[in-house]
Protein backbone atom coordinates (compact mmCIF):
# COMPACT_ATOMS: atom_id res chain seq x y z
CA UNK A 1 0.00 0.00 0.00
CA UNK A 2 2.78 2.69 -1.22
CA UNK A 3 0.38 4.54 -3.73
CA UNK A 4 -1.98 7.68 -3.09
CA UNK A 5 -5.04 8.52 -5.57
CA UNK A 6 -5.88 12.70 -5.73
CA UNK A 7 -9.35 13.45 -6.73
CA UNK A 8 -9.59 17.00 -8.31
CA UNK A 9 -13.24 17.24 -8.72
CA UNK A 10 -12.92 20.99 -10.55
CA UNK A 11 -15.62 23.29 -12.93
CA UNK A 12 -15.07 21.81 -16.00
CA UNK A 13 -13.60 18.33 -15.26
CA UNK A 14 -12.93 15.79 -12.55
CA UNK A 15 -9.32 14.25 -12.75
CA UNK A 16 -7.73 11.45 -10.70
CA UNK A 17 -4.15 11.04 -10.28
CA UNK A 18 -2.10 8.21 -8.87
CA UNK A 19 0.93 8.85 -6.83
CA UNK A 20 3.96 7.17 -5.82
CA UNK A 21 4.65 8.20 -1.50
CA UNK A 22 7.20 10.09 -2.79
CA UNK A 23 4.09 11.96 -4.36
CA UNK A 24 5.52 11.67 -8.59
CA UNK A 25 2.40 10.83 -10.46
CA UNK A 26 2.17 7.37 -12.02
CA UNK A 27 -1.30 7.89 -13.91
CA UNK A 28 -4.07 10.20 -14.76
CA UNK A 29 -7.38 10.33 -15.89
CA UNK A 30 -9.99 12.70 -16.91
CA UNK A 31 -13.29 13.54 -17.73
CA UNK A 32 -15.18 16.92 -18.92
CA UNK A 33 -18.67 17.36 -17.78
CA UNK A 34 -22.02 19.43 -18.96
CA UNK A 35 -22.12 23.19 -17.80
CA UNK A 36 -25.52 24.41 -17.48
CA UNK A 37 -26.33 28.01 -17.88
CA UNK A 38 -30.14 28.36 -17.27
CA UNK A 39 -30.18 31.87 -17.11
CA UNK A 40 -27.91 35.01 -17.26
CA UNK A 41 -25.56 34.83 -14.85
CA UNK A 42 -26.55 31.15 -13.63
CA UNK A 43 -24.34 28.52 -13.32
CA UNK A 44 -25.26 24.97 -12.44
CA UNK A 45 -24.03 21.23 -12.46
CA UNK A 46 -25.82 18.12 -12.36
CA UNK A 47 -24.52 16.25 -9.00
CA UNK A 48 -24.97 13.17 -10.77
CA UNK A 49 -22.24 14.35 -13.58
CA UNK A 50 -19.46 14.82 -10.51
CA UNK A 51 -20.35 11.85 -9.32
CA UNK A 52 -20.16 9.47 -12.14
CA UNK A 53 -16.66 11.30 -13.55
CA UNK A 54 -15.45 10.89 -10.01
CA UNK A 55 -16.22 7.10 -9.97
CA UNK A 56 -14.62 6.77 -13.64
CA UNK A 57 -11.72 8.57 -13.23
CA UNK A 58 -10.14 6.54 -10.34
CA UNK A 59 -10.61 3.56 -12.09
CA UNK A 60 -9.57 4.26 -14.73
CA UNK A 61 -6.46 5.82 -13.62
CA UNK A 62 -6.04 2.96 -11.10
CA UNK A 63 -6.35 0.38 -13.80
CA UNK A 64 -3.77 2.44 -16.09
CA UNK A 65 -1.22 2.11 -13.45
CA UNK A 66 -2.18 -1.67 -12.68
CA UNK A 67 -2.58 -1.09 -9.50
CA UNK A 68 -6.03 -2.63 -7.33
CA UNK A 69 -7.50 -1.32 -3.90
CA UNK A 70 -5.29 -2.86 -1.94
CA UNK A 71 -2.03 -1.00 -3.50
CA UNK A 72 -3.97 2.49 -2.41
CA UNK A 73 -3.13 3.81 0.91
CA UNK A 74 -5.57 6.22 0.90
CA UNK A 75 -7.78 8.72 -0.86
CA UNK A 76 -6.80 12.34 -0.91
CA UNK A 77 -9.76 14.70 -1.95
CA UNK A 78 -9.94 18.33 -3.30
CA UNK A 79 -12.70 19.81 -5.14
CA UNK A 80 -14.58 23.32 -6.65
CA UNK A 81 -15.10 25.40 -3.69
CA UNK A 82 -18.67 26.79 -2.70
CA UNK A 83 -20.50 25.03 -5.41
CA UNK A 84 -23.49 24.04 -3.17
CA UNK A 85 -25.66 20.48 -3.23
CA UNK A 86 -28.74 19.74 -1.21
CA UNK A 87 -29.78 16.39 -0.71
CA UNK A 88 -31.96 13.78 0.34
CA UNK A 89 -30.61 11.85 3.29
CA UNK A 90 -32.37 8.29 2.41
CA UNK A 91 -31.47 8.50 -1.74
CA UNK A 92 -28.92 9.91 -1.61
CA UNK A 93 -29.89 12.06 -4.84
CA UNK A 94 -29.43 15.81 -4.72
CA UNK A 95 -32.97 17.87 -4.56
CA UNK A 96 -31.40 20.38 -7.28
CA UNK A 97 -28.34 20.58 -9.83
CA UNK A 98 -25.61 21.84 -7.53
CA UNK A 99 -25.55 25.89 -7.82
CA UNK A 100 -21.88 26.58 -9.00
CA UNK A 101 -19.48 28.94 -7.05
CA UNK A 102 -19.57 31.14 -10.53
CA UNK A 103 -23.94 31.85 -9.65
CA UNK A 104 -25.17 35.16 -9.46
CA UNK A 105 -28.63 34.18 -8.90
CA UNK A 106 -28.14 35.46 -5.14
CA UNK A 107 -26.38 38.64 -5.65
CA UNK A 108 -29.94 41.00 -5.15
CA UNK A 109 -30.46 38.51 -1.53
CA UNK A 110 -26.87 39.35 -1.11
CA UNK A 111 -27.45 43.22 -2.08
CA UNK A 112 -30.38 43.59 0.41
CA UNK A 113 -28.68 42.18 3.52
CA UNK A 114 -25.75 44.51 3.09
CA UNK A 115 -28.13 47.09 2.74
CA UNK A 116 -29.64 46.15 6.20
CA UNK A 117 -26.22 46.30 7.51
CA UNK A 118 -25.62 42.75 7.98
CA UNK A 119 -22.26 42.05 6.33
CA UNK A 120 -19.70 43.34 9.28
CA UNK A 121 -20.95 40.70 10.98
CA UNK A 122 -20.93 38.03 8.57
CA UNK A 123 -17.02 39.00 7.93
CA UNK A 124 -16.17 39.44 11.54
CA UNK A 125 -16.97 36.02 12.56
CA UNK A 126 -16.51 34.01 8.58
CA UNK A 127 -13.69 35.89 7.50
CA UNK A 128 -15.97 36.42 4.28
CA UNK A 129 -18.04 38.93 2.86
CA UNK A 130 -21.69 39.28 2.00
CA UNK A 131 -21.66 37.52 -1.60
CA UNK A 132 -23.27 35.56 -3.78
CA UNK A 133 -20.28 33.50 -4.84
CA UNK A 134 -20.53 31.67 -1.00
CA UNK A 135 -22.85 28.54 -0.26
CA UNK A 136 -24.97 30.30 2.27
CA UNK A 137 -27.36 31.91 0.09
CA UNK A 138 -27.29 29.41 -2.56
CA UNK A 139 -28.46 27.07 0.10
CA UNK A 140 -31.05 29.34 1.09
CA UNK A 141 -32.16 29.40 -2.55
CA UNK A 142 -32.85 25.47 -3.15
CA UNK A 143 -34.95 25.65 0.22
CA UNK A 144 -37.27 28.41 -1.10
CA UNK A 145 -37.59 27.43 -4.37
CA UNK A 146 -37.59 23.55 -4.21
CA UNK A 147 -41.61 22.73 -3.54
CA UNK A 148 -41.19 21.08 -0.02
CA UNK A 149 -37.54 21.43 0.37
CA UNK A 150 -37.67 23.82 3.59
CA UNK A 151 -40.05 21.47 5.84
CA UNK A 152 -38.10 18.58 4.81
CA UNK A 153 -34.91 20.42 6.04
CA UNK A 154 -36.40 21.07 9.45
CA UNK A 155 -37.50 17.50 9.82
CA UNK A 156 -33.82 16.67 9.18
CA UNK A 157 -34.45 14.57 6.07
CA UNK A 158 -31.66 16.66 4.05
CA UNK A 159 -28.23 17.26 3.69
CA UNK A 160 -26.13 19.74 2.40
CA UNK A 161 -22.37 19.77 1.57
CA UNK A 162 -20.44 21.20 -0.71
CA UNK A 163 -18.81 19.03 -3.14
CA UNK A 164 -16.30 17.24 -1.19
CA UNK A 165 -18.95 16.17 1.66
CA UNK A 166 -21.12 14.40 -1.27
CA UNK A 167 -18.98 13.01 -2.98
CA UNK A 168 -17.77 11.64 0.55
CA UNK A 169 -21.37 10.52 1.54
CA UNK A 170 -21.62 9.11 -1.84
CA UNK A 171 -17.97 7.24 -1.56
CA UNK A 172 -18.95 5.81 1.61
CA UNK A 173 -22.51 4.79 0.78
CA UNK A 174 -24.19 7.58 3.67
CA UNK A 175 -21.87 6.46 6.62
CA UNK A 176 -19.69 9.85 6.63
CA UNK A 177 -21.22 13.23 6.22
CA UNK A 178 -17.95 15.31 6.47
CA UNK A 179 -16.00 18.13 5.25
CA UNK A 180 -12.59 19.73 6.42
CA UNK A 181 -11.92 23.08 7.74
CA UNK A 182 -11.25 24.69 4.24
CA UNK A 183 -14.65 24.11 2.86
CA UNK A 184 -16.64 25.10 5.80
CA UNK A 185 -14.52 28.12 5.88
CA UNK A 186 -16.56 28.72 2.50
CA UNK A 187 -20.06 28.66 3.63
CA UNK A 188 -20.41 32.17 5.47
CA UNK A 189 -21.61 29.71 7.92
CA UNK A 190 -18.36 28.85 10.17
CA UNK A 191 -17.11 30.83 12.50
CA UNK A 192 -13.12 30.65 11.60
CA UNK A 193 -12.08 31.45 15.13
CA UNK A 194 -13.98 29.75 17.03
CA UNK A 195 -13.83 26.54 14.42
CA UNK A 196 -17.35 25.98 14.28
CA UNK A 197 -20.72 26.68 12.55
CA UNK A 198 -22.15 29.78 13.70
CA UNK A 199 -25.27 29.40 15.49
CA UNK A 200 -25.75 33.30 15.02
CA UNK A 201 -25.05 33.31 10.93
CA UNK A 202 -27.37 30.21 10.99
CA UNK A 203 -30.20 32.27 12.04
CA UNK A 204 -28.98 34.74 9.90
CA UNK A 205 -29.25 32.61 6.85
CA UNK A 206 -32.29 30.30 7.97
CA UNK A 207 -29.95 27.19 7.63
CA UNK A 208 -31.30 24.39 9.87
CA UNK A 209 -28.20 22.92 11.53
CA UNK A 210 -29.17 19.36 10.81
CA UNK A 211 -28.23 19.86 7.46
CA UNK A 212 -24.94 20.71 8.35
CA UNK A 213 -21.58 18.26 7.60
CA UNK A 214 -19.48 17.60 10.69
CA UNK A 215 -15.92 19.77 10.24
CA UNK A 216 -12.89 18.02 10.43
CA UNK A 217 -8.81 18.56 9.70
CA UNK A 218 -7.85 18.39 6.27
CA UNK A 219 -5.29 15.22 7.20
CA UNK A 220 -7.53 12.52 8.71
CA UNK A 221 -10.23 10.15 8.56
CA UNK A 222 -13.59 10.15 6.30
CA UNK A 223 -14.23 6.83 6.15
CA UNK A 224 -13.66 4.38 3.79
CA UNK A 225 -15.05 3.87 0.05
CA UNK A 226 -17.55 1.09 -0.58
CA UNK A 227 -15.80 -2.27 -1.79
CA UNK A 228 -17.77 -2.04 -5.30
CA UNK A 229 -16.84 0.98 -6.64
CA UNK A 230 -13.04 0.66 -6.59
CA UNK A 231 -12.86 -3.72 -6.03
CA UNK A 232 -12.37 -3.01 -2.46
CA UNK A 233 -12.55 -0.33 0.52
CA UNK A 234 -10.15 2.45 0.19
CA UNK A 235 -9.73 5.00 3.01
CA UNK A 236 -10.48 8.56 2.56
CA UNK A 237 -7.71 10.57 4.34
CA UNK A 238 -7.30 13.97 3.24
CA UNK A 239 -9.33 16.55 1.69
CA UNK A 240 -9.53 20.38 1.31
CA UNK A 241 -10.85 22.95 -1.22
CA UNK A 242 -8.77 23.40 -4.26
CA UNK A 243 -7.06 26.59 -3.55
CA UNK A 244 -5.92 25.02 0.13
CA UNK A 245 -4.74 22.01 -1.74
CA UNK A 246 -2.70 24.27 -3.88
CA UNK A 247 -0.82 25.78 -1.29
CA UNK A 248 -0.32 23.09 0.50
CA UNK A 249 1.01 21.52 -2.70
CA UNK A 250 2.87 24.47 -3.60
CA UNK A 251 4.84 23.64 -0.13
CA UNK A 252 3.52 27.74 0.82
CA UNK A 253 4.16 26.40 5.23
CA UNK A 254 5.71 29.56 5.79
CA UNK A 255 3.87 33.15 6.58
CA UNK A 256 3.92 35.10 3.81
CA UNK A 257 4.76 32.56 1.04
CA UNK A 258 2.13 33.20 -1.76
CA UNK A 259 0.39 31.26 -4.67
CA UNK A 260 -1.95 31.83 -7.54
CA UNK A 261 -3.67 29.11 -8.95
CA UNK A 262 -4.67 29.95 -12.70
CA UNK A 263 -8.01 27.76 -13.68
CA UNK A 264 -11.67 28.63 -14.54
CA UNK A 265 -10.41 31.47 -12.28
CA UNK A 266 -7.51 32.72 -10.66
CA UNK A 267 -7.09 32.80 -6.82
CA UNK A 268 -3.83 33.95 -4.74
CA UNK A 269 -3.19 33.24 -1.10
CA UNK A 270 -0.58 33.89 1.29
CA UNK A 271 0.09 32.21 4.29
CA UNK A 272 -0.49 34.21 7.46
CA UNK A 273 0.28 32.44 10.27
CA UNK A 274 -1.76 31.19 12.92
CA UNK A 275 -3.65 34.86 13.34
CA UNK A 276 -5.93 35.47 11.33
CA UNK A 277 -5.25 38.60 9.35
CA UNK A 278 -8.59 41.00 8.87
CA UNK A 279 -8.17 42.85 5.42
CA UNK A 280 -9.47 46.80 4.56
CA UNK A 281 -9.28 45.76 1.43
CA UNK A 282 -12.51 43.69 1.03
CA UNK A 283 -9.87 40.45 0.04
CA UNK A 284 -10.80 37.30 2.76
CA UNK A 285 -9.57 35.87 5.51
CA UNK A 286 -9.54 32.62 5.15
CA UNK A 287 -8.35 28.98 6.75
CA UNK A 288 -5.08 27.85 4.63
CA UNK A 289 -5.36 24.22 6.19
CA UNK A 290 -5.87 22.71 9.67
CA UNK A 291 -3.47 19.99 11.02
CA UNK A 292 -3.77 18.22 14.55
CA UNK A 293 -6.83 21.09 15.00
CA UNK A 294 -4.78 24.40 14.28
CA UNK A 295 -5.76 26.08 11.98
CA UNK A 296 -3.16 27.71 9.96
CA UNK A 297 -4.40 31.03 7.96
CA UNK A 298 -4.42 33.13 5.05
CA UNK A 299 -5.68 36.21 2.88
CA UNK A 300 -7.24 35.29 -0.21
CA UNK A 301 -7.93 37.79 -3.69
CA UNK A 302 -10.29 35.60 -6.06
CA UNK A 303 -10.75 36.38 -9.30
CA UNK A 304 -13.87 35.39 -11.26
CA UNK A 305 -12.24 35.13 -15.04
CA UNK A 306 -9.04 33.52 -15.60
CA UNK A 307 -9.17 30.92 -17.86
CA UNK A 308 -12.52 31.19 -18.65
CA UNK A 309 -11.24 34.20 -20.54
CA UNK A 310 -9.71 31.91 -22.87
CA UNK A 311 -12.85 30.07 -23.12
CA UNK A 312 -14.70 33.09 -23.90
CA UNK A 313 -12.26 33.03 -27.33
CA UNK A 314 -13.01 29.70 -28.23
CA UNK A 315 -16.35 28.86 -27.56
CA UNK A 316 -18.20 32.51 -27.39
CA UNK A 317 -16.32 34.32 -30.17
CA UNK A 318 -14.85 31.52 -32.10
CA UNK A 319 -11.34 33.06 -32.88
CA UNK A 320 -9.29 30.10 -31.83
CA UNK A 321 -9.54 26.52 -31.70
CA UNK A 322 -7.94 25.33 -28.82
CA UNK A 323 -6.09 27.54 -25.59
CA UNK A 324 -2.46 26.51 -27.25
CA UNK A 325 -3.52 29.06 -29.89
CA UNK A 326 -3.56 32.09 -27.42
CA UNK A 327 0.58 32.38 -26.79
CA UNK A 328 1.04 32.49 -30.68
CA UNK A 329 -1.54 34.79 -31.12
CA UNK A 330 -0.12 36.89 -28.69
CA UNK A 331 3.22 36.41 -29.72
CA UNK A 332 2.57 38.51 -32.58
CA UNK A 333 -0.27 41.05 -31.59
CA UNK A 334 1.14 44.41 -32.41
CA UNK A 335 2.61 45.99 -29.43
CA UNK A 336 1.41 49.44 -30.28
CA UNK A 337 -2.23 48.49 -29.82
CA UNK A 338 -3.31 48.92 -26.24
CA UNK A 339 -6.44 46.80 -26.27
CA UNK A 340 -7.35 46.08 -22.43
CA UNK A 341 -10.42 42.94 -21.84
CA UNK A 342 -12.08 43.45 -18.12
CA UNK A 343 -13.67 39.89 -18.03
CA UNK A 344 -16.33 40.90 -15.78
CA UNK A 345 -18.47 38.36 -17.46
CA UNK A 346 -20.04 37.51 -13.91
CA UNK A 347 -18.88 40.59 -12.08
CA UNK A 348 -15.19 41.47 -10.76
CA UNK A 349 -13.91 39.66 -7.29
CA UNK A 350 -11.44 41.15 -5.17
CA UNK A 351 -10.24 43.78 -4.32
CA UNK A 352 -13.32 45.08 -6.07
CA UNK A 353 -16.38 43.08 -5.07
CA UNK A 354 -18.82 44.48 -7.87
CA UNK A 355 -21.84 42.02 -8.72
CA UNK A 356 -23.08 43.94 -11.31
CA UNK A 357 -20.18 45.45 -13.00
CA UNK A 358 -19.86 43.56 -16.73
CA UNK A 359 -17.05 42.58 -19.46
CA UNK A 360 -15.76 44.91 -21.66
CA UNK A 361 -13.04 45.29 -24.30
CA UNK A 362 -11.09 48.39 -24.67
CA UNK A 363 -9.04 50.19 -27.21
CA UNK A 364 -10.10 48.98 -29.79
CA UNK A 365 -9.29 50.50 -33.40
CA UNK A 366 -9.67 49.27 -37.38
CA UNK A 367 -6.75 47.82 -37.02
CA UNK A 368 -7.56 45.29 -34.23
CA UNK A 369 -7.03 41.73 -34.95
CA UNK A 370 -7.96 38.23 -32.77
CA UNK A 371 -3.90 38.55 -32.06
CA UNK A 372 -4.89 41.58 -30.15
CA UNK A 373 -7.93 40.07 -28.64
CA UNK A 374 -5.73 36.81 -27.38
CA UNK A 375 -3.09 39.23 -25.98
CA UNK A 376 -5.90 41.21 -24.01
CA UNK A 377 -7.39 37.99 -22.52
CA UNK A 378 -4.14 36.46 -21.64
CA UNK A 379 -2.87 39.70 -20.11
CA UNK A 380 -6.15 40.22 -17.67
CA UNK A 381 -5.13 37.53 -15.40
CA UNK A 382 -1.77 39.88 -15.37
CA UNK A 383 -3.46 42.55 -14.13
CA UNK A 384 -6.24 40.73 -12.05
CA UNK A 385 -3.00 39.57 -10.37
CA UNK A 386 -1.17 42.51 -9.38
CA UNK A 387 -4.69 44.23 -8.58
CA UNK A 388 -4.34 41.66 -5.66
CA UNK A 389 -1.48 41.57 -4.44
CA UNK A 390 -1.47 45.26 -4.32
CA UNK A 391 -4.13 44.94 -1.90
CA UNK A 392 -2.79 42.08 0.09
CA UNK A 393 0.23 43.95 0.47
CA UNK A 394 -2.24 47.33 2.03
CA UNK A 395 -3.64 44.93 4.59
CA UNK A 396 -0.19 42.97 5.18
CA UNK A 397 3.16 44.26 4.47
CA UNK A 398 4.91 40.62 4.35
CA UNK A 399 2.78 39.67 1.43
CA UNK A 400 4.77 39.38 -1.56
CA UNK A 401 6.44 42.03 -0.83
CA UNK A 402 9.73 43.26 -2.94
CA UNK A 403 12.18 40.16 -2.21
CA UNK A 404 8.82 37.47 -2.76
CA UNK A 405 8.91 35.03 -4.98
CA UNK A 406 5.17 34.08 -6.32
CA UNK A 407 4.51 30.07 -6.97
CA UNK A 408 2.04 29.53 -10.00
CA UNK A 409 0.15 26.64 -10.92
CA UNK A 410 -2.81 25.48 -12.63
CA UNK A 411 -3.95 25.39 -16.47
CA UNK A 412 -3.10 28.47 -17.74
CA UNK A 413 0.66 28.72 -16.33
CA UNK A 414 1.49 26.42 -19.21
CA UNK A 415 1.88 29.31 -21.35
CA UNK A 416 5.38 30.69 -20.90
CA UNK A 417 3.95 34.04 -22.36
CA UNK A 418 1.53 34.33 -19.97
CA UNK A 419 4.18 33.53 -17.50
CA UNK A 420 6.46 35.69 -18.46
CA UNK A 421 3.41 39.03 -18.53
CA UNK A 422 3.16 38.10 -15.13
CA UNK A 423 6.43 38.75 -14.09
CA UNK A 424 6.81 41.52 -15.85
CA UNK A 425 3.70 43.52 -14.82
CA UNK A 426 4.03 42.36 -11.04
CA UNK A 427 7.76 43.23 -11.42
CA UNK A 428 8.92 39.92 -9.58
CA UNK A 429 10.27 36.47 -9.86
CA UNK A 430 7.29 33.60 -10.99
CA UNK A 431 8.19 30.22 -10.28
CA UNK A 432 6.28 27.53 -11.79
CA UNK A 433 6.71 23.71 -10.20
CA UNK A 434 8.19 20.93 -11.80
CA UNK A 435 5.03 19.24 -11.27
CA UNK A 436 2.19 21.48 -12.54
CA UNK A 437 -0.50 19.52 -10.70
CA UNK A 438 0.00 21.28 -7.48
CA UNK A 439 -3.71 20.36 -6.73
CA UNK A 440 -3.78 17.10 -6.99
CA UNK A 441 -0.26 17.03 -5.07
CA UNK A 442 -1.67 18.66 -1.62
CA UNK A 443 -4.55 16.21 -1.84
CA UNK A 444 -2.41 13.46 -2.33
CA UNK A 445 0.22 14.88 0.37
CA UNK A 446 -2.98 15.45 2.93
CA UNK A 447 -3.74 11.87 2.44
CA UNK A 448 -0.28 10.34 2.52
CA UNK A 449 0.31 12.54 6.15
CA UNK A 450 -2.95 10.99 7.69
CA UNK A 451 -1.89 7.65 6.07
CA UNK A 452 1.65 7.74 7.56
CA UNK A 453 3.14 7.89 4.28
CA UNK A 454 3.87 11.40 3.87
CA UNK A 455 6.28 13.54 6.21
CA UNK A 456 5.71 16.61 8.03
CA UNK A 457 4.92 19.93 5.98
CA UNK A 458 8.77 21.41 6.78
CA UNK A 459 10.71 18.21 5.45
CA UNK A 460 7.70 18.13 2.60
CA UNK A 461 8.62 21.64 1.55
CA UNK A 462 12.32 20.92 1.41
CA UNK A 463 11.33 18.29 -1.38
CA UNK A 464 9.29 21.00 -3.47
CA UNK A 465 11.17 21.37 -6.81
CA UNK A 466 11.48 24.07 -9.23
CA UNK A 467 10.40 24.08 -12.94
CA UNK A 468 11.07 26.98 -13.84
CA UNK A 469 11.64 30.94 -13.06
CA UNK A 470 10.35 34.11 -14.98
CA UNK A 471 12.34 37.21 -14.23
CA UNK A 472 10.76 40.87 -14.90
CA UNK A 473 12.41 41.98 -18.52
CA UNK A 474 9.58 45.14 -18.64
CA UNK A 475 11.07 48.62 -18.27
CA UNK A 476 9.19 49.86 -15.30
CA UNK A 477 8.01 53.15 -17.21
CA UNK A 478 6.36 51.02 -19.33
CA UNK A 479 4.62 48.59 -16.62
CA UNK A 480 3.26 51.36 -15.16
CA UNK A 481 2.21 53.02 -18.43
CA UNK A 482 0.12 49.76 -19.19
CA UNK A 483 -1.22 49.38 -15.55
CA UNK A 484 -2.86 52.91 -15.52
CA UNK A 485 -4.41 51.58 -18.59
CA UNK A 486 -5.97 48.48 -17.11
CA UNK A 487 -7.31 50.70 -14.28
CA UNK A 488 -8.76 53.10 -16.25
CA UNK A 489 -10.77 50.21 -18.22
CA UNK A 490 -11.20 48.86 -15.36
CA UNK A 491 -12.94 52.11 -13.44
CA UNK A 492 -15.16 52.43 -16.43
CA UNK A 493 -17.11 49.01 -15.82
CA UNK A 494 -17.70 49.51 -12.09
CA UNK A 495 -21.47 50.34 -10.86
CA UNK A 496 -19.84 51.95 -7.65
CA UNK A 497 -17.35 54.38 -8.46
CA UNK A 498 -16.31 54.62 -5.18
CA UNK A 499 -15.15 50.60 -5.03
Amino acid sequence: MSYLVAIDQGTTSTRAIVFRAGLDPVAVAQREFAQHYPQPGWVEHDAEDLWATTVATVSEAMARAGLKASDIAAIGLTNQRETTLVWDRRSGKAIHRAIVWQDRRTASVCADMKAQGREALVTEKSGLLLDAYFSATKIGWILDTVPGAREAAMRGDLAFGTVDSFLIWRLTGGRVHATDATNAARTLLYNIHDGRFDEELLDLFRIPGSMLPEVRDNAGSFGETLPQFFGGPIAIRGVAGDQQAATVGQACFTPGMAKVTYGTGAFALVNTGSKPVRSENRLLTTIAYQLDGVPTYALEGAIFVAGAAVQWLRDGLGIIANAAETQELAERADPAQNVYLVPAFVGLGAPWWDPEARGALHGLTRGTTRAELARAALESVGYQTRDLLAAMRRDWPAAAGADTVLRVDGGMVASDWTLQFLSDILGLPVDRPKVLETTAVGAAYLAGLAAGLCPAPDEMAKHWQLGQRFQPEMDEPRREAKYRGWRDAVSRVLTDPKT
